[in-house]
């Protein structure tokens, strides 16, 4: 996937982060899509460096990786606002 589509698919990916870790963060829902742009990068590192495959376009499993990234990044993010 090229660095815009990383970008477009992180800002859907944030949402629906937001969306499964619901409450009270300290950057608000502006701070979860970044977080959703960061955590789409992270995991398509992830996913490419353990051999997973590349990813050349939206669909299931690139939806997927992007939002396990996101997920973490925003599990790592409240426990260093805590």
């Amino acid at each position: 996937m090229g660095f815009i589509s990383w970008i477009v698919m992180g800002l859907m990916v944030g949402a629906v982060a937001k969306f499964i870790m619901p409450g009270k963060d300290p950057g608000g829902f502006i701070i979860t899509i970044l977080l959703g742009i960061a955590g789409a990068f992270v995991g398509g590192f992830v996913a490419s460096t353990m051999g997973i495959g590349t990813f050349t376009g939206f669909n299931l499993g690139s939806f997927l990786v992007a939002t396990g990234g996101a997920v973490l990044l925003l599990i790592i993010y409240r426990a260093l606002k805590r």
